[in-house]
């Protein structure tokens, strides 16, 4: 089985590289340190963007688009699955950049 990283570490090393590209972020829920999944609202200048939410399949870990097609719907959905999942880490990223900033940090 393959090693991996902790779920606490990897947000903050996101955070952290998205604040060193000029953009912000912020962890609006935490999940659980060590295995929580993890949720990302994309956004653009305050302008909602797609959700990804990183999850283990067959062939490791992948990312996929998630959530409302309307971004008025975004705010319930993500109680939604903070409800039914408090482990979920729920991170908001303001950059034109933030999608490939995080697949590449974290594959």
């Amino acid at each position: 089985m393959e090693a991996r990283a902790a779920a606490g570490l990897l947000v903050s090393a996101l955070v952290r590289r998205i604040e060193e590209e000029g953009g912000s972020a912020m962890v609006l829920a935490k999940g659980d340190a060590t295995a929580g999944a993890i949720l990302l609202a994309l956004a653009d200048r305050g302008v909602d963007g797609p959700l990804l939410e990183r999850s283990f399949g067959v062939d490791g870990y992948a990312w996929r688009e998630t959530g409302p097609a309307d971004p008025a719907d975004r705010a319930d959905y993500l109680k939604s699955r903070r409800r039914t999942d408090p482990d979920l880490w729920i991170v908001e990223l303001d950059h034109a950049e933030a999608r490939r900033i995080a697949l590449d940090l974290l594959g």
